[in-house]
């Protein structure tokens, strides 16, 4: 397991000083957004995507500063009812899974995407209860919309030998663990998730029960590294289905922080622990998305927590239970 950091935060510099800045602090691997939220500033997709003397001079960049690349990222909704929306985002995944088997990468990380809540629909419907019927209904129609994408795109991930991870994201249509495992269940095993805590906590998820019955079948095929906090004050008052600004920190019931401030250290101990249990051996890749704090040191701070809570080494043998 090693140190890893989305550098999204950090795209209003060239790629060679980011990953000078991240090589410093003590980190080894990048996540690099090539379209959709993340953007395309470390890494332009359609200029890299099958052009090897531009994939060379990536791989003498990240080569120069000891990085490895965990992922791409391309998180964006390709399940949109706006049909250029979906073709857009779709274009988007699919040529970031052929990149990434072109760069040896075996990651991409994305969104579920949501539908509309029917075929007439124009704006995606999230769906959080089954009364009355019609959600139910429009929650089984989004259902069958998602197989039918996701099978397809499973079977170009698996030409390709890449991983497609996704993260369990609130006005997703995978928001949380059992609905990763019916994807999962529905496609093949390239599908799986980037095991992202900071939306799980404030849904009351337990997150290491959570990693536990993701890890048992094989399933999280990547890891962010990103913390919330559940403000009780507010959450006693108006619940966590909260649609206050981010930036209204003090009348919401959670914010995303960084790593050490929604949690303390021992808990991220027992994450790291936790992974390990169940054979996940890949990066924390660390997302800053904290307002009380900047990124530069929102993610040092949340290194700091890491570099303590990360095993160097491999386990030993077990000469006591001889």
């Amino acid at each position: 397991m090693d140190i890893g950091v989305l550098t999204v935060p950090l795209g209003d510099q060239p790629l060679d000083e980011t990953l000078s800045y991240l090589d410093d602090i003590g980190v080894d691997a990048v996540e690099l957004g090539c379209g959709g939220y993340p953007g395309s500033d470390h890494l332009d997709r359609t200029a890299l995507l099958d052009d090897e003397s531009a994939q060379a001079d990536l791989r003498e960049t990240l080569s120069a500063h000891g990085m490895r690349v965990s992922a791409l990222a391309t998180h964006n909704n390709p399940l949109h009812p706006d049909e250029d929306r979906a073709e857009a985002a779709d274009t988007e995944l699919r040529e970031a899974v052929e990149l990434a088997a072109q760069l040896d990468v075996n990651t991409v990380t994305c969104f579920s995407g949501l539908p509309a809540g029917g075929p007439n629909d124009e704006v995606p419907n999230w769906v959080t209860a089954p009364w009355p019927q019609e959600h139910a209904d429009a929650h089984e129609y989004q259902w069958g919309v998602a197989t039918d994408y996701w099978a397809d795109l499973a079977d170009h991930a698996a030409d390709h030998g890449v991983d497609v991870a996704i993260e369990m994201h609130p006005n997703m249509l995978v928001y949380e663990p059992r609905g990763m495992l019916e994807l999962r269940e529905a496609t093949n095993e390239h599908v799986g998730a980037n095991f992202d805590p900071s939306h799980l906590y404030w849904q009351g998820i337990d997150v290491t029960a959570a990693i536990r019955l993701l890890g048992e079948a094989d399933a999280i095929h990547h890891f962010h590294a990103k913390d919330t906090k559940v403000y009780e004050e507010n959450a006693r008052q108006k619940g966590v289905l909260d649609t206050t600004a981010y930036t209204d920190e003090v009348d919401r019931s959670w914010l995303f922080r960084s790593i050490g401030y929604g949690h303390d250290e021992s808990h991220w101990k027992d994450v790291v622990s936790t992974l390990r249990m169940v054979g996940y051996d890949g990066a924390l890749s660390i997302e800053h998305e904290d307002s009380l704090t900047s990124a530069r040191e929102g993610l040092e701070k949340a290194v700091d927590v890491l570099d303590r809570a990360v095993f160097e080494t491999q386990p030993g043998d077990a000469y006591w239970a001889e």
